[in-house]
C-alpha cells in the first residue's frame, strides 16, 4: 500500500479532513501483525478559529503541545479519564489544526481487533456489537491498542508503528456538525464533519 507523504497532510485541514475518508490506518504491532481499518468518519479542527479546538486561539499546553508539530504527527488525548482519541496533525508545522478520526471499518486482522474491543472473534460479535464495532474516536483506539503511548508518532515513517496508507476514494461523502461539541458556541454549528456509509 502506498504511504500518504507528509504534503498530504500539509494541506487545509478541511481538506484534508475530506481527503482521509476511504483511507488505511495501519497499525503495526510489536509481533509484526498488521491491523489495518478504512476510514470511514473524519472531524476538522482548526486552533486559530475554533472554540471547539485544544488549542484555540493560540492555546498552547504539555497536552495541545503535538497539535502545533509536524503535518503528519498523531495527536492522542485521553477524554473522560477513559477514552482515547487518534487525530492527525494537519496544516504547516506551528498551525495547531488536526483532524479527529471519527470512524472506520475493519479491513485486515478483525479478530484481533474484535478481540481488544469485546474479548471475543469477529464471527462471534452481537448485531449490536458489530454495529458499534469502530463508530466512535474511543472504540477505534480500543480495537487498535492505541493510547497517550502513540501521541506524537510521525505517520510518514514507513518504519513506524503508525502510518495510513492510500485507499479508493468514497462515492458519496457527507457533511454535518460535530458531535459532542455543544460548548464551542458558534463552532458547535461548523460543518466540519465529513462520513461515508460506503
Amino acid at each position: 500500500m502506498q504511504l500518504l507523504t507528509r504534503e498530504f497532510y500539509a494541506r487545509d485541514t478541511l481538506t484534508v479532513a475530506r481527503a482521509l475518508l476511504g483511507q488505511h490506518i495501519v497499525r503495526k504491532l510489536p509481533d509484526g501483525t498488521q491491523l489495518v481499518c478504512r476510514i470511514t468518519e473524519t472531524e476538522a479542527y482548526i486552533g486559530p478559529i475554533d472554540k471547539a479546538c485544544h488549542a484555540y486561539g493560540g492555546r498552547r499546553t504539555p497536552r495541545t503541545q503535538t497539535l502545533y508539530a509536524r503535518p503528519g504527527t498523531a495527536y492522542l488525548y485521553l477524554i473522560y479519564g477513559m477514552y482515547h482519541c487518534l487525530n492527525f496533525v494537519t496544516e504547516p508545522e506551528g498551525t495547531p489544526c488536526a483532524v479527529l478520526i471519527r470512524g472506520a471499518k475493519a479491513v485486515k486482522n478483525e479478530d484481533i481487533i474484535a478481540e481488544n474491543r469485546f474479548g471475543r472473534k469477529a464471527d462471534r460479535l452481537t448485531a449490536y456489537q458489530r454495529k458499534n464495532f469502530l463508530n466512535g474516536p474511543g472504540k477505534l483506539c480500543r480495537g487498535f491498542m492505541l493510547t497517550r503511548e502513540q501521541n506524537g508518532l510521525d505517520l510518514t515513517d514507513p518504519a513506524g508503528p503508525l502510518t495510513v496508507c492510500a485507499g479508493p476514494p468514497p462515492q458519496q461523502v457527507f457533511t454535518g456538525e460535530r458531535i459532542g461539541i455543544d460548548y464551542a458556541q458558534e463552532a458547535a454549528r461548523f460543518p466540519w464533519r465529513f462520513w461515508t456509509e460506503e
